[in-house]
């Protein structure tokens, strides 16, 4: 007896792309408007026909991460976010994981159409997904923020390379603006953390808000206006949006130190959402308001350091 396979039809195909699109639905505000956002500031764009093509790359690299952690443990989002794709029983796990390692070389070959430079930072971002999914870099605290911290280093400098008129380099500017988002992700990414610490007991996980439950709100509670205010200063951001933008962190960071319900962190993490997207615009304002060039980015770099150094303080004295 022959088996017939009929042809999918419209509905099927829409099916199917809803059903990758929620894979990645969860980052849409913590990670790919951010990114594409910063890619924008960064690079800055010579024209706006730049902006799908860093959409493309920001996106499919994300969604080549989100089902390696998806496929990895299906039982937390069961818990956690049970409208994905695998609990909600939209894929099999077999399908699932078959997907996974399809976009995996589409990501490699979509990033050589720009240039070699991008081709490595996709390679970084796949390596060191796999290093967080499948060699457990995930499991413990410290390991985990750090990885997830590179890998959205990596994802800036791609879109930004993607977004460029010359996908071969990031000016100096824009690498000030991949490390300094990277600083901010790893003293802040927890905050994702607080609202998924049921799920992450479940599956052995070991995150910042689980092993210092106190200690990691207090981090939050001063690191988002601490950081609102020094970013401003070294993107040269004028007093009132500096208002603005200090009020906003102590607002956010004030509702994770007060606020500790599951459903109040589940909001609180979306307004960290938009403190995170806010700050990626920052580069943006010294870019398209300033001189662009390398040299006003060697002052930005000299700032920076007195900044931190506090050598701005030991001038005032």
């Amino acid at each position: 007896m022959t088996v017939q396979h009929s042809p999918l039809g419209l509905s099927d195909i829409a099916y199917h792309l809803y059903t990758i699109f929620l894979f990645t639905k969860n980052d849409i505000l913590t990670a790919i408007i951010p990114v594409t956002l910063f890619a924008i500031a960064s690079a800055p764009l010579c024209s706006p026909i730049y902006i799908l093509p860093t959409i493309v790359w920001v996106w499919t690299h994300i969604l080549q991460f989100d089902l390696a952690n998806q496929i990895k443990a299906p039982e937390e989002d069961k818990v956690n976010k049970p409208s994905r794709p695998l609990p909600a029983g939209r894929i099999s796990l077999r399908n699932a994981t078959i997907l996974r390692w399809l976009i995996a070389p589409l990501c490699l070959a979509y990033s050589a159409l720009f240039s070699t430079q991008l081709v490595f930072a996709s390679l970084e971002m796949q390596l060191f997904t796999f290093w967080y999914n499948e060699l457990d870099g995930d499991k413990n605290w410290l390991s985990k923020n750090a990885i997830l911290a590179i890998m959205y280093g990596c994802m800036e400098f791609g879109g930004t390379l993607s977004a460029s008129c010359d996908p071969s380099q990031v000016s100096e500017t824009g690498k000030l603006a991949v490390q300094l988002t990277i600083a901010v992700f790893t003293s802040t990414v927890h905050c994702q953390d607080f609202k998924d610490v049921e799920g992450d007991r479940l599956t052995g996980r070991c995150t910042v808000p689980i092993m210092f439950p106190i200690a990691s709100r207090l981090v939050v509670g001063l690191g988002l206006p601490i950081w609102s205010y020094l970013l401003c200063c070294i993107w040269d951001i004028d007093w009132l949006c500096t208002l603005a933008f200090v009020a906003y962190g102590c607002f956010v960071g004030g509702r994770f130190l007060c606020l500790r319900t599951r459903d109040a962190d589940k909001r609180s993490c979306k307004y960290y959402s938009i403190w995170f997207s806010l700050h990626h615009l920052l580069p943006g304002y010294w870019n398209y308001l300033h001189d662009s060039s390398d040299v006003r980015g060697g002052e930005i770099l000299q700032k920076t350091w007195d900044l931190f150094s506090g050598a701005s303080l030991l001038k005032a004295f």
